[in-house]
């Protein structure tokens, strides 16, 4: 009768946990795996076919940034019958990513934001909103290139510098802000690694941002272009964000 007991008392455990845990801290939906990518893809190859070359997403301004601008509809999916449900790693699902399309024009292949990234830099973009009430302008400080700055950590009553951390590796990523007031992340340790850890034909001039995606299912959101300089890379906001 003990033992009964025992273990109908693990079970319930087990049954609150679940209960107690939200579904954003699920397994299956902290990860963004390769099934789901492919059975993404699959529906949109089969759309863009039947839809004479035109993507399921959602209308974006044009001047978004190019890795945030092509995100998924899964409704348009869904009522054409080429998905059954939302993948559970996705955040119309309580996921933590957010589904994109890059390579339009050519090829749709589908990628993922890491929206744990988002989340980080919205409290830095807190900050800067209460800042900027107060200040005429934002708190440059160190220029990086171009039109691009860190900022004056303590004037967001910051301890050290932003950063977020990156989606690829253990790196905390800086964050850095442009002319106009925008946060951006800077991507260059992690295109630092893969210049160093993979083989690529890129040349000078050239937006390298396409490492990252050939190399992971997610995208470098928040991102400019970079190019290389003396092989090392660099910020390119000269370069078209395509």
């Amino acid at each position: 009768m003990i033992h009964k007991k025992l273990l109908f008392f693990f079970l319930l455990l087990i049954l609150l946990t679940g209960c107690m845990y939200p579904s954003e801290n699920l397994s299956q939906n902290q990860v963004a795996n390769d099934v789901q990518l492919e059975l993404v893809q699959e529906a949109i190859d089969q759309y863009v076919a039947q839809n004479d070359g035109r993507i399921p997403i959602y209308t974006k301004e044009n001047d978004t940034p190019i890795y945030q601008k092509y995100i998924i509809d899964f409704n348009l999916l869904k009522q054409k019958n080429l998905i059954q449900s939302v993948p559970g790693s996705a955040f119309e699902n309580g996921g933590v990513y957010q589904y994109v399309l890059i390579d339009v024009e050519t090829e749709p292949k589908v990628k993922v934001i890491d929206l744990r990234i988002s989340d980080q830099l919205r409290d830095i973009q807190q900050r800067l909103n209460i800042y900027l009430s107060d200040n005429n302008y934002p708190p440059f400080g160190e220029k990086i290139a171009d039109g691009i700055y860190s900022l004056k950590h303590e004037e967001l009553n910051l301890e050290a510098p932003p950063f977020v951390e990156s989606p690829y590796s253990t790196n905390n990523l800086p964050v850095l802000i442009d002319t106009n007031g925008e946060l951006l992340i800077d991507y260059r340790a992690e295109l630092y690694q893969l210049l160093e850890g993979t083989e690529n034909n890129y040349q000078e001039g050239e937006d390298i941002r396409r490492l990252i995606t050939d190399n992971h299912p997610i995208v470098p959101a928040y991102s400019i272009p970079y190019t290389l300089s003396e092989g090392e890379p660099e910020f390119a906001p000269y370069l078209e964000d395509k």
